[in-house]
């Protein structure tokens, strides 16, 4: 029996419907297996980003424990450094005090301030290397004794100069230039002006107040005017004369910080 249009149009429908609910079963299937994927995924993206945030927490904290190891053996090593010449622990933390404050005035960061004050330890570093028979003389050191006192900065550049560590390089740089004058007639080398760092410049006046205002085995302690008097005089030859002018602008608080850190015989 031949079917009518109709049921032929009917059937067509039929199969036609039937083809696109098994289609649209496999979309749907298959979008929610997509899904389920996904969230797994998703999760799995989550745990290792929690375990990456996890190891980035524990290299910051490392890192912060080696810097401040880093410090403490900084500030050890000038202190020995210092104490090898018989002069205190305190004459370091001074001059990282004063120097602290010349680079702020100065206009530096307060990071790279921070980071002198850490620095200027190892002003002296070089001198472990110099014998005691000079390191500790009373009196004057005659020329061929001078020589080999000098020889202190050029040390302990090259003692420091191989890190790559800020602290370090920056401690080197002092190391090397804290005996550079501004008339370019200190040394190793003769540097003269801006061409000396600004952290040589600034460490050359803070060792150099300290170290007038203290007892050496070689002299007594300097009284405040004197000192002031050759700081007036050395304006512009020794000393970076904007930091002489910083000195005497705040003058009181670099008495403060004398007094806070004076020896204690």
């Amino acid at each position: 029996m031949s079917m009518s249009p109709d049921d032929k149009l009917i059937m067509e429908l039929e199969g036609l419907r039937e083809r696109f609910n098994k289609t649209t079963d496999k979309i749907v299937r298959d979008i929610n297996r997509q899904k389920r994927i996904m969230e797994r995924s998703d999760k799995r993206q989550r745990q290792e980003y929690d375990e990456i945030q996890k190891r980035v927490a524990e290299i910051e904290q490392l890192n912060r424990e080696i810097e401040e190891t880093q410090r403490e053996v900084v500030f050890t090593m000038g202190a020995i450094g210092e104490s090898r010449s018989k002069e205190t622990g305190n004459h370091v933390k001074r001059v990282a005090e004063y120097s602290r404050l010349f680079a702020l005035y100065y206009g530096l960061d307060p990071e790279v301030a921070e980071l002198l004050k850490q620095a200027s330890p190892m002003h002296d570093i070089g001198k472990v290397a110099i014998p005691d028979s000079i390191l500790n003389k009373p009196g004057r050191l005659d020329d061929e004794e001078l020589e080999v006192m000098r020889t202190h900065a050029q040390l302990g550049y090259e003692m420091l100069a191989y890190s790559s560590r800020p602290l370090l390089k920056l401690a080197a740089t002092v190391a090397h230039e804290h005996h550079e004058k501004w008339d370019g007639s200190g040394y190793p080398r003769g540097l003269k002006g801006k061409d000396i760092h600004i952290a040589g410049r600034i460490t050359a006046l803070a060792d150099v107040f300290d170290a007038l205002g203290s007892d050496r085995c070689y002299k007594k302690a300097w009284d405040d005017e004197r000192i002031f008097a050759l700081f007036r005089e050395e304006r512009g030859r020794h000393f970076d004369p904007d930091l002489i002018d910083i000195f005497f602008d705040h003058l009181d608080e670099f008495l403060e910080i004398r007094e806070h850190l004076k020896d204690d015989y």
